[in-house]
C-alpha cells in the first residue's frame, strides 16, 4: 500500500534528519517516495535485511518463521523469502512475489505454506498493515507456553501495553486458512501477538516497525521468564494503568517502532553490500 505524499504544510513541519558524530545521517521518518520502484526496491532491501537482522539475533530457528511485506503497486500481494533458504545470506533479488492464491508471481523457489495462510490471513484482515514478522525465537516461544500475556514491568514492556493479544489454540503448523482467519481475528487491532506453544508474531506499517517490533517482544518475553524466575511464583510487580499507558505512547506507537530498526539496518549495511544485489 503506497504512502499519500505530504502536503507542502506538512514537508515543512517534518524535522529534517540528524547527523551524529561521525557523519551517518539518521532520518526520522520512513522516506517519501515519487514512484512506485523506488519504493518496492526500499521494501525489498529492508525486508532481506530484517531476515539477516534475525538471523543475527538468532531468530532463524530450522525452517520455521517468515518476514512480509505488502507489495506498493498490488496491494493483494506481498513479498517472502523462498522455503528453507538461509536467513543470514538473503538479498533483495532472493525474494519472491506472491498473489491471492498462493502463486509464487516472481522469483525462484518454492513457498512456505504456513507462510502464506498466515501472512495472507493478515494481510487481508488488516488493510492498514503492510509488514508481518512471525519466528519461534527462543524466549518467545517459551513464554508463549505460558499462555500468560506480556505484563507492563519494565518500560520496554510497556511498548505492548494494551496493544497485544494471545492466541491458545495450537493444532499443529497452520496450513489451513481456517486457523489462519481466526489468528488474524485473534490478533485484532494490536501490534502483536503471543501464539502459545508457538512462538511470535507482530506487525507494522513498515518492515522496520514490525521487525522491530518482535525483536523488542522477544526481549520482553525474556525479562519475563528471569523475572517470573525471581519471584518464585509470586505476582509480578507491574508499573500502574495509568503509568502503563503513558508510557505505551512515549515507547509504543509506529514511529518508535520505525525508529528502533534503524541502528539495526545501519549496523548491518555497513559491510552487507551484497544485501541490494
Amino acid at each position: 500500500m503506497s504512502r499519500v505524499a505530504p502536503t507542502e504544510q506538512e514537508r515543512s513541519e517534518v524535522p529534517p534528519p540528524t547527523t551524529r558524530p561521525g557523519g551517518i545521517s539518521i532520518p526520522l521518518q520512513e522516506p517519501i517516495f515519487g514512484n512506485v520502484a523506488d519504493e518496492r526496491a526500499h521494501r525489498k532491501s529492508r525486508l532481506a535485511a530484517a531476515y539477516r537482522i534475525f538471523a543475527q539475533f538468532g531468530y532463524d530457528h530450522w525452517v520455521a518463521g517468515h518476514i512480509t511485506v505488502r507489495d506498493p503497486e498490488y496491494p493483494d500481494r506481498f513479498w517472502v523469502n523462498p522455503f528453507a533458504a538461509d536467513w543470514g545470506r538473503i538479498r533483495s533479488s532472493d525474494l519472491i512475489l506472491v498473489d491471492v492464491d498462493g502463486t509464487v508471481l516472481i522469483g525462484e523457489g518454492s513457498l512456505n505454506r504456513a507462510a502464506f495462510a498466515i501472512h495472507s490471513a493478515i494481510h487481508r484482515a488488516r488493510p492498514d498493515v503492510n509488514a508481518v514478522a512471525h519466528a519461534h525465537t527462543p524466549n518467545g516461544q517459551a513464554w508463549s507456553a505460558t499462555g500468560r500475556p506480556i505484563e507492563p514491568v519494565t518500560q520496554d514492556a510497556c511498548a505492548f501495553y494494551g496493544d497485544h493479544a494471545l492466541f491458545h489454540e495450537y493444532s499443529g503448523v497452520v496450513y489451513d486458512t481456517e486457523q489462519a482467519d481466526r489468528l488474524a481475528l485473534a490478533l485484532g487491532i494490536h501490534k502483536a501477538i503471543l501464539l502459545r506453544h508457538h512462538g511470535l508474531l507482530t506487525v507494522g506499517q513498515t518492515v522496520d516497525e514490525a521487525a522491530f517490533w518482535l525483536h523488542l517482544l522477544e526481549t520482553c518475553c525474556a525479562t519475563h521468564l528471569r523475572l517470573a524466575a525471581a519471584m518464585a511464583g509470586a505476582p509480578l510487580p507491574i508499573i500502574d494503568h495509568a503509568n502503563a499507558l503513558l508510557a505505551h505512547d512515549q515507547v509504543g506507537l509506529a514511529a518508535h517502532g520505525w525508529l528502533g530498526f534503524q541502528p539495526l539496518w545501519n549496523k548491518l549495511t555497513v559491510d552487507a553490500t551484497d544485501l541490494f544485489d
